[in-house]
């Protein structure tokens, strides 16, 4: 009986339009202390998505304003 392993590949264009459709969300806190005292802090956010993704969900968060409330 033969196992055969098969590789589905992804073209980069198929990575990207699935990026861009559902978005990525990296959130880092890094903080770097000697002896109590603390010497670096960084805090990154960072959304990646196509701009009518991140106003889909910006609005249901309500991040965005109405320009005719205005």
């Amino acid at each position: 009986m033969a196992v055969e392993k098969t590789l589905a590949s992804t073209s980069l264009t198929e990575v990207v339009d699935r990026v861009l459709d559902k978005g990525i969300v990296v959130d880092a806190f890094v903080r770097v202390s000697l002896v109590g005292i603390e010497l670096l802090s960084i805090e990154v956010r960072a959304v990646i998505a196509s701009v009518e993704t991140w106003l889909k969900y910006a609005e249901a968060i309500g991040l965005t304003v109405d320009p005719q409330a205005a």
